[in-house]
């Protein structure tokens, strides 16, 4: 267990990122809190929705804006942390590109590990839904912008109207991949793999979502033998995306944000 650890990448920039904290402590120089303060400031926030608004030929939403908001924070952390490690060193890149040298190493040993048959087996029996051939949804929801929205629509017995976003509050007949195209991976995951069919809260990158199936046609779940390519790169793009986003949690919580 000690010995993998060790070849971990992950473990590798955690760690050197607390002995450099530990030894500017040790050396009578402690970390100047406001260098670890990220500021967004009123023109940047204008600068974002610009930016958007060029993209997409329109001003972005409350919630869109959101997003962009905490793109722009996550990816200063990564920036920052790249800087201190000296992943800059001799490298002109812009931040964006060593930003995303820090998302590689925290998924780097998942994107080169060979998965047992057991692991494979183990995450199709898992995640059913994500794999079964022909399965399709008939379903509505509601966008809410916070987890404190939606309880109060729980409150009201599921009666409080949601928040606007450019997403369809209802979907017919959709496949996985339908889903997926739309509302991202993660809220289609949770659709195919949902029990209830009634009041069934959602995540996604966007926010909440209350939701409501009101059809779903079962398909035939395929043995791993037919799918292993799909089962592994499903395994592989799943686990990688959550070793980068608890390294970045990690991360994260050593920074104070500040949004005006």
């Amino acid at each position: 267990m000690m010995r993998r650890l060790l070849r971990d990448p992950l473990a590798h920039f955690l760690v050197a990122g607390a002995a450099i904290w530990a030894a500017l402590s040790f050396a009578g120089e402690p970390v100047d809190p406001a260098e670890r303060t990220i500021a967004l400031t009123k023109e940047g926030q204008a600068n974002l929705a610009l930016g958007f608004e060029r993209t997409m030929g329109r001003p972005p939403t409350d919630a869109e804006l959101d997003a962009q908001i905490e793109s722009w924070v996550r990816e200063e952390v990564l920036y920052r942390e790249a800087l201190r490690l000296g992943l800059d060193a001799g490298d002109p890149v812009v931040r964006r590109r060593l930003s995303t040298k820090m998302d590689d190493l925290a998924g780097a040993e998942v994107e080169t590990a060979r998965p047992s048959e057991e692991t494979l087996a183990a995450w199709l029996r898992d995640h059913p839904g994500r794999f079964a051939q022909g399965e399709r949804f008939t379903f509505s929801q509601r966008y809410f912008r916070s987890e404190d929205a939606l309880h109060v629509a729980l409150d009201a017995a599921g009666d409080a109207d949601g928040d606007a976003i450019s997403l369809p509050e209802r979907m017919t007949d959709a496949s996985y991949a339908d889903i997926k195209a739309v509302f991202g991976s993660q809220f289609a995951s949770q659709i195919a793999e949902l029990q209830e069919t009634s009041g069934a809260q959602v995540t996604s990158g966007y926010g909440y979502h209350l939701v409501e199936i009101e059809e779903r046609v079962e398909g035939r779940q395929r043995p791993l033998s037919e799918i292993r390519d799909r089962v592994e790169a499903d395994w592989r793009s799943s686990t990688a995306a959550a070793r980068r986003a608890r390294a970045f949690e990690l991360l994260r919580e050593a920074y104070r944000i500040e949004v005006e």
